[in-house]
C-alpha cells in the first residue's frame, strides 16, 4: 500500500519546485522547472497545449513521480500522493446515477468524514456557488456550468489545503465562464486556499491570479512570472484597467518569442 502524505492542516499549504524534470521514455515533458507557490496564493500556469502544465499538476499532487529534482509541500519533500487537496478537471466526472448532493457527499463517504457536518458544508458550498436549487438534480438535468460548480463543491467538501484546477472552465460558454470565474474568486477570497490553476485563457489567468507563470512549449519551462496587481474582487470587464493590457501583452510577447503565436 502506498503511504499518503498530508499537506499542512493549519490553513493553506505552500508548494515549491526545485529543478523539476519529468520524462516519459525519451520524451521530456517538463525540464528544470523552479517555482514557489506561497500559502494561500492563487497561481495560474498558462502555456500552449502539451507544454507540461497538467503534468506538473499531477506531480504536485503526488500522483506521478518527478524524474529529477524535487517538489516540496510546506517544506517537506513530496514522495507520495497528497490527500489534503481537491482537484477539479475540465470534465466534471460526476456520476450520472447520483444527485448533485450525492456526488459531493461521495467525497465525504470515501474519506470517512462525519456525514452530518459534511452535508452541512456541502449545502453551504452549493449556496455560495449559486446552485442550491440543484441539490436533488441529476447531472443530466444540469447545465455545463452547474455541473462544474458541483465538481468544485466536491473538491472543497473536505476543506483541503490546496485546490488544483486543470482547465476547469474550458468547455463552458463565455458568459458562464465569466460568472463562474467571479464565483470562484469570491469563494477563494473567503477560504484563502492555495490554488494552482491550469489554463489556456489569458483573461482567466489575469482575472483570477495573484501571479501568472508563463510556460514555454515542450519541454515546459517557466519563461515569465507576472505579478497581477489588480483590485479584488476583479471586475467582469478587465479591459477597464490599463494594466490588464500590459499583463496580456507580456503573455503574448512570451508566446511570440517561442513561436506559439505568429503575427
Amino acid at each position: 500500500m502506498v503511504s499518503l502524505a498530508t499537506a499542512s492542516t493549519n490553513g493553506a499549504a505552500s508548494i515549491q519546485g526545485r529543478g523539476v524534470i519529468k520524462t516519459f521514455g525519451g520524451f521530456t515533458a517538463v525540464d528544470g522547472l523552479d517555482l514557489d507557490i506561497r500559502s494561500g496564493e492563487f497561481v495560474s500556469l498558462i502555456g500552449p497545449s502539451g507544454c507540461g502544465k497538467s503534468t506538473f499538476m499531477l506531480m504536485a499532487a503526488g500522483l506521478i513521480p518527478v524524474s529529477a529534482g524535487e517538489l516540496l509541500v510546506d517544506g517537506k519533500r513530496l514522495t507520495s500522493p497528497l490527500t489534503d487537496i481537491g482537484i477539479v478537471f475540465q470534465d466534471h466526472l460526476l456520476l450520472e446515477f447520483r444527485t448533485a448532493l450525492e456526488n459531493v457527499m461521495l467525497q465525504a463517504e470515501i474519506r470517512g468524514l462525519p456525514l452530518a457536518p459534511a452535508k452541512e458544508r456541502a449545502l453551504e458550498l452549493f449556496a455560495k456557488l449559486g446552485i442550491s436549487h440543484a441539490v436533488d438534480r441529476y447531472p443530466k438535468q444540469l447545465s455545463g456550468g452547474m455541473r462544474q460548480r458541483v465538481s468544485i463543491a466536491r473538491a472543497l467538501i473536505h476543506n483541503p489545503s490546496v485546490l488544483m484546477m486543470d482547465e476547469p472552465f474550458g468547455a463552458l460558454d463565455a458568459i458562464t465562464r465569466t460568472q463562474i470565474r467571479h464565483d470562484l474568486e469570491m469563494l477563494w477570497l473567503e477560504t484563502a486556499k492555495t490554488v494552482v490553476f491550469i489554463t489556456h485563457s489569458i483573461d482567466e489567468a489575469i482575472g483570477l491570479s495573484d501571479r501568472v507563470l508563463v510556460m514555454s512549449p515542450t519541454p515546459g519551462r517557466i519563461v515569465d512570472e507576472i505579478v497581477i496587481e489588480l483590485p479584488r474582487p476583479r471586475p467582469a470587464h478587465l479591459g477597464d484597467y490599463p494594466s490588464f493590457n500590459h499583463y496580456a501583452d507580456r503573455i503574448h510577447d512570451a508566446f511570440r518569442r517561442f513561436g506559439v503565436i505568429k503575427y
